[in-house]
């Protein structure tokens, strides 16, 4: 796994062909299959066969803004709802563990590179081989990635490939954030709160009925002050719940929440 800063972007500098892919991927910003057609005009550049751009970190809830699949079935969200099921809570490849003052940074890694459970659940699972990762470090340790993956029936990204790469990175981060300011997140399957209740109740039988109703207020994505003002409680109070139900659990962070309900779901 390699970790690095990206390079300042020069677009008069840049290797032919990236100027025209950028005014391309721009004219589709706003556009619902974004997704899928940024892949198609990036092929040449840099030929992925999937992407997505999520967010992840131990004090926010990890959310899917986009994702999309070239020539290949679309297993993105299976992708995602695997990564959340467990592997989530050790990935190691998206911190900020060589310079944390850096806000952005960029990474590469290789299937054989990812530890084991990450590896089978989400790489070998759905046929994926590299990622090259855009990652932008925000507010309460929150990870913005924007990542390609290469799959198993395409060759090895070259130094060139990952090069070029580099040089458009700032352009992608750009266009995804923009995207994602136009289009919102993706829509979350719906969980009503009775039903995310038992899945708590089946991983902890010992969770009281204040416990669940922070838990799964955290679970729809709503802050400490939206649950205390909701069910009309202190924030302390409901901190105290919050962290009660975590030691139940086992847990500490609001990440690992989301990945044992789906982690339940999956299985």
């Amino acid at each position: 796994m390699r970790k690095w800063a990206p390079a300042a972007w020069q677009p008069g500098s840049s290797p032919a062909g990236i100027g025209p892919a950028v005014g391309a991927m721009v004219e589709l910003l706003g556009e619902q299959d974004f997704g899928a057609r940024l892949l198609e005009r990036l092929h040449p550049t840099l030929p992925a066969a999937s992407w997505s751009v999520y967010q992840v970190g131990p004090g926010c809830a990890p959310r899917l803004y986009l994702s999309g699949s070239l020539g290949i079935p679309d297993t993105t969200r299976a992708c995602w709802n695997a990564y959340l099921s467990g592997p989530v809570r050790e990935d190691r490849s998206l911190r900020f563990d060589d310079n944390p003052v850096q806000r952005t940074q960029l990474c590469h890694i290789t299937a054989r590179e990812v530890p084991n459970e990450h590896r089978a659940r989400v790489y070998e699972a759905h046929g994926v081989a590299e990622r090259v990762s855009i990652v932008e470090h925000g507010p309460d340790d929150a990870l913005f990635a924007v990542n390609f993956y290469r799959h198993a029936h395409q060759r090895a990204l070259s130094d060139a490939q990952i090069g070029d790469f580099e040089q458009l990175a700032p352009a992608l981060l750009a266009l995804a954030r923009k995207q994602v300011a136009l289009r919102g997140p993706m829509p979350e399957p719906q969980r009503s709160p009775e039903a995310l209740r038992q899945r708590l109740l089946q991983l902890s039988g010992e969770l009281t009925a204040r416990e669940l109703d922070v838990c799964t207020r955290l679970l729809r994505g709503m802050t400490q002050d939206g649950i205390a003002a909701d069910l009309a409680l202190s924030l302390p109070t409901v901190k105290t719940y919050r962290n009660r139900a975590f030691a139940r659990l086992g847990i500490h962070f609001r990440n690992e929440l989301f990945a044992l309900v789906l982690g339940r779901e999956a299985g």
